[in-house]
């Protein structure tokens, strides 16, 4: 089985077919490119065009939000086979899921719903990643969600339940920075402590992306993890810790509504490739 990720210490962006050109028209200082799978489960046609040159240029990540790792259903068996077709065709260097359900009952819901995390939870979600790899014959990364509220039934901290899947599974972890962030605030947690407790020597791959905040019906400050606009200097300054203690690692800016044009989120890649190169001179003195 292949093993993590190997995608290069460097920052990579979503890719948009509204920036094919502008990719294409010069070498552009980016690491990879990331896509969503449930994009590419079509036969053929210009988005698989446009990604069989974006492959012969660039490392590849393949992001999934459909296996519904959390449910507690079976996983859809066609799914899966649609995304080992995928894995199959443009061996990516990377595989990632959320920890998180979004379907149920052959229905899928536009959103990456909590699960509670119980040991009957964990079980669930360990068969489920075991039924994955095994399929694609590669080790997944399982990035840890952005949540609003906690669920009553949990016996266990988020990171204790992920550092736990990884340890059963032998998965990697994708650490979704602004997550925490959004995670920490809403729920009154420090993000800090967060990251303390955090398994940091399984994460493979980082996720960084934009937020906004909103009130709940106490008019409180809720903050939604968007994708749709720059990365917070918060949020910025929390990355620049992790990596700190992790060395580089690749890193993904997410960037999927109101999406800019290609200069601005180039320019978002530069600010993380900024920060890894910094982090690389300091390992390297």
């Amino acid at each position: 089985m292949r093993n993590g990720s190997h995608l290069p210490a460097r920052a990579g962006v979503g890719f948009k077919p509204a920036h094919f050109p502008d990719i294409l028209a010069a070498a552009q200082p980016v690491g990879f490119f990331e896509v969503h799978a449930e994009n590419y489960m079509g036969a053929g046609g210009p988005p698989h065009a446009q990604l069989r040159t974006l492959r012969d240029r660039y490392a590849l990540s393949v992001h999934g939000v459909g296996l519904s790792i959390g449910s507690m259903q079976p996983l859809d068996r066609d799914h899966l086979a649609r995304l080992k077709t995928l894995c199959d065709r443009y061996q990516p260097e990377s595989f990632s899921e959320h920890l998180a359900w979004s379907s149920h009952g052959g229905v899928y819901f536009n959103d990456l719903l909590p699960l509670p995390y119980t040991e009957q939870t964990l079980a669930r979600v360990a068969e489920h990643i075991d039924q994955v790899q095994t399929a694609l014959g590669r080790t997944m990364l399982l990035e840890n969600p952005s949540t609003y509220v906690g669920i009553a039934e949990s016996t266990m901290a988020e990171v204790d339940f992920l550092s736990k899947v990884a340890s059963r599974t032998g998965c990697g972890l994708l650490l979704d920075v602004n997550n925490v962030f959004v995670s920490a605030h809403n729920q009154g947690m420090s993000a800090l402590s967060y990251l303390d407790a955090f398994s940091l020597k399984r994460v493979n791959e980082v996720h960084l992306g934009g937020h906004h905040e909103e009130t709940d019906d106490t008019g409180a400050p809720l903050l939604i993890d968007a994708h749709g606009s720059p990365v917070a200097d918060a949020v910025w300054a929390l990355y620049a810790e992790v990596i700190a203690r992790t060395g580089p690692l690749p890193t993904l800016i997410e960037w999927d509504n109101d999406v800019p044009d290609w200069p601005t989120l180039r320019a978002e890649a530069l600010a993380a490739e900024r920060i890894l190169a910094c982090d690389a001179r300091v390992s390297a003195a």
